[in-house]
């Protein structure tokens, strides 16, 4: 029986040890596709997901992720993968999205006005931010920035750093839709960000602009595969009504 997203987020558990039995690979692979419907910033999708079914490549990431039992354990593995320098292709094919958009031939003022906000915001704003050299580039535009933001409100966040942190937030968001997928047909998964990044890297191939976000266990928990009752803070020292 499916859930509702209340109940999947409760029934959601980080679970360490699963179940020997299997999972469809295809409902796995429906919910890495919910998992890209997450909101991204700037739409730039700089995302992939690589959803390992193969045992022995499972064996490998297992030792990769420290024999904890979470990757020891599951029956397959997703990983979140981040590509800050997939941004040109990913800008394009935004790019030409909006001219399919804004393909009838005779447009209305609005419409025009839309469709070159967008196109400019592309074209011209998403390069300014993410073109960068060496890490130097950041540094100028971060200056610049401040300096600007002196007088007027303005994007800070222009540093090589900032623009990782940007990337990695899109990644998570996407993370959690996969995750919440899984717990509304009754399969469970783990985040894990204990693990090797550089061997996860050399085992499915990655470029070396890629970086791992998270490695996600996925199977069916046991009993014992949920180490405790879950804890967070009271949700009066967090939630602040402004």
């Amino acid at each position: 029986m499916t859930k509702t997203v209340t109940e999947a987020i409760a029934y959601r558990r980080s679970t360490r040890v699963y179940l020997d039995t299997d999972i469809d690979s295809e409902k796995v692979k429906h919910c890495i596709y919910n998992a890209t419907l997450a909101p991204t910033s700037s739409n730039l999708q700089l995302w992939e997901f690589y959803h390992v079914t193969d045992k022995d490549t499972l064996a490998q990431l297992a030792r990769a992720c420290f024999k904890q039992n979470a990757a020891k354990t599951a029956k397959q593995l997703v990983i979140v993968v981040t590509g800050k320098d997939l941004w040109q292709k990913r800008a394009q094919a935004n790019l030409s999205f909006l001219d399919q958009v804004y393909s009838k031939p005779k447009l209305t003022d609005q419409e025009l006005k839309r469709k070159k906000q967008a196109t400019d915001y592309y074209s011209k704003i998403i390069p300014t931010i993410y073109i960068d050299f060496l890490g130097m580039l950041g540094y100028l535009k971060y200056f610049i920035f401040q300096i600007i933001g002196l007088f007027r409100p303005i994007y800070r966040q222009a540093r090589a750093s900032d623009m990782r942190i940007v990337v990695h937030k899109s990644a998570a968001l996407a993370a959690e839709n996969f995750m919440l997928s899984m717990a509304e047909i009754g399969y469970d998964t783990c985040p894990m960000e204990g693990s090797d990044t550089l061997r996860v890297k050399q085992i499915i191939g990655l470029p070396r602009g890629a970086e791992i976000n998270m490695v996600i266990g996925c199977g069916i928990r046991t009993p014992e595969g949920i180490y405790g009752p879950r804890f967070r803070v009271p949700f009066e020292s967090v939630y602040f009504n402004v």
